[in-house]
Formats: C-alpha cells, sequence, structure tokens
C-alpha cells in the first residue's frame, strides 16, 4: 500500500474516531439513550454525578432520600418509624408493644421532619465502608451544603430516629448513641 493511501486512511481513522468521541461526550452530558435494535441491547449514557452537590429530589420517608439523579440514599446509621404497611411495621410493634396506627403516624412525622430539612436541597454524601445496601440503594451520610448541617445526626438528635447501625458502616455510631441518649433524656421529637 502507497505512503499517501495509508496517511489518508489513519486521517479518515482519526476524523471517524473524533466524530464518534464527539457523539458520546455530547450523549454522556445530555442524557442520550443509545439504542441498538439490531445487536439487541441499550447502553444508557447519563450524567455524571458526582455526591458533592446533588439535590434531593423528595424525602421517601424518613431515612431514605431520592436524589434528582433517581438513586435513593438510606441514611446510615439511623432509623425512623414505619409509615406504611410492611412486614418492618410489624416486627417493630410487636419488638415495641406500640399498636400499628401508633408507629405510623411517628413515621409521618418524622417523614416531615426530613422532608423539611432536605428536600429540594444540595447534599453532600459521604460513604462508609459499604456504598450500597442489598436493595441497591446507596448507603450514606448527608450533609447539606448551605450550612454543612449532618442531616443523619440532626435527624437523631431532634428526635425523630433511632440509632441502627451495621458493620461495617460505624464511622458515626458514638455520635449518634450520644445524641438519642440526650434526645430522649430531654424529650424531644418523638419522644415527647
Amino acid at each position: 500500500m502507497k505512503r499517501s493511501t495509508i496517511k489518508l486512511l489513519t486521517l479518515g481513522v482519526s476524523v471517524i474516531a473524533l466524530l464518534i468521541s464527539s457523539y458520546f461526550n455530547r450523549a454522556q452530558s445530555e442524557g442520550v439513550v443509545y439504542n441498538s435494535n439490531d445487536a439487541k441491547f441499550q447502553v444508557k449514557f447519563g450524567k455524571n454525578y458526582k455526591y458533592d452537590n446533588i439535590l434531593v429530589k423528595r424525602a421517601v420517608d424518613g431515612d431514605t432520600l431520592l436524589l434528582e439523579n433517581g438513586e435513593r440514599v438510606r441514611l446510615i446509621g439511623i432509623d425512623t418509624p414505619e409509615m406504611h404497611e410492611s412486614k418492618k411495621l410489624y416486627r417493630d410493634s410487636e419488638r415495641s408493644k406500640q399498636d400499628t396506627k401508633t408507629i405510623q403516624e411517628m413515621g409521618k412525622r418524622a417523614a416531615e421532619f426530613t422532608r423539611n430539612l432536605v428536600e429540594g436541597r444540595p447534599v453532600r454524601l459521604e460513604f462508609d465502608v459499604d456504598r450500597y445496601d442489598k436493595y441497591k440503594r446507596l448507603l450514606a451520610y448527608v450533609y447539606l451544603v448551605s450550612d454543612g448541617t449532618f442531616v443523619n445526626a440532626k435527624i437523631i438528635e431532634e428526635g425523630y430516629a433511632s440509632v441502627m447501625t451495621y458493620p461495617p458502616n460505624v464511622k458515626h455510631t458514638d455520635e449518634f448513641v450520644k445524641l438519642y441518649r440526650q434526645a430522649r433524656e430531654n424529650n424531644r421529637g418523638l419522644w415527647k
């Protein structure tokens, strides 16, 4: 093959590679979904989310958040009462000797507190050892970007959650236990 032909082919391949790269960069920044009906697969290109400034779309309940990117975050180290019918609601009722309606009302109050604290606000996530739980939710310590409020701790401090620790995610356990005791002793939130 002639050198001029090789140079032309090299130039052509380079241009094609540049166009493909440009397309995929655009697709990634715009959240485009690429479908290939011939190959029968789908590859999704979405925004690259950094967890140092991401919006909370809504509080699902007192200890679970939905982020703007569609991911759910389970707040590490805390447990709020259940709002909805579930096996956990009945286990909690049996364990605490409280009726399910009382627990659900407490769950609604905890969810309202969390909603008022974080919904529609940018947050920063901090991870511990395990990044996901068995339900594929992110496990995180959450901080408000605006003032640095440690959300997990604030919910316990104001009396809307108990401490629930699953090793190996134990980074803030001692702090959470201290805040929980203070909330109970001072009759805050759900402990009134």
